[in-house]
């Protein structure tokens, strides 16, 4: 009897995307064996201010960039496809009909799992997923006070320290600093050829 397909999510506005999305998207990979890893950019991300959002089109590119050699890793362009904000209850639903029986692995960060309770149905999809739950400054993550245990499947990703931000780098991007070291030579030079977050 075939295993069924363990397929990780990893959403987000990315905004650039820098090497500690990638890390880890690593981490989850590896740790949790996934067949693959979605790296899913939101089109509008209905929680945060779209004052710095860059364009859709740039964000996928530096994306694809980012994980261009990196085993596993596939691109999905559902949410920038989709007209309106970005709901995961909408990306979860379509993937369950396109991949019957696959197992869906949900990776977030520790912020987002302890207010997951706001995101537009997340009490009817949190049974549909594994969560995958980066793990920062050796505190243990928690849910949303409503959220008890057993009602959500939940696994901490061991995560190494990188005190990469989207929105430090935007500044650096605009004070004139190096960020190459911080989002990897490919995308860091197409923010420069595209003047990205410089205003």
């Amino acid at each position: 009897m075939t295993a069924p397909r363990r397929i990780g999510l990893f959403g987000g506005s990315f905004n650039p995307p820098h090497r500690a999305h990638l890390a880890l998207a690593r981490v989850a990979r590896d740790t949790l064996a996934l067949d693959e890893l979605r790296w899913l950019p939101a089109g509008l991300p209905w929680q945060k201010p779209a004052g710095e959002l860059a364009p859709a089109e740039h964000r996928l590119a530096m994306v694809r960039l980012l994980v261009a050699d990196e085993p596993g890793c596939v691109v999905d362009e559902r949410e920038l496809q989709r007209a309106g904000p970005s709901y995961t209850v909408d990306t979860l639903t379509e993937l369950r009909a396109e991949q019957p029986g696959a197992e869906l692995v949900l990776v977030i960060g520790q912020d987002q799992y302890a207010r997951i309770d706001t995101w537009r149905d997340a009490a009817q999809w949190r049974s549909w997923v594994q969560f995958a739950v980066a793990a920062r400054h050796g505190q243990p993550p928690q849910p949303p006070a409503d959220w008890q245990a057993g009602s959500h499947r939940l696994v901490v990703l061991p995560l190494p320290e990188h005190p990469i931000s989207a929105t430090h780098i935007r500044q650096q991007v605009r004070a004139g600093e190096d960020i190459t070291p911080l989002v990897g030579p490919e995308v860091a030079r197409y923010i420069d050829q595209h003047r990205l977050y410089r205003v």
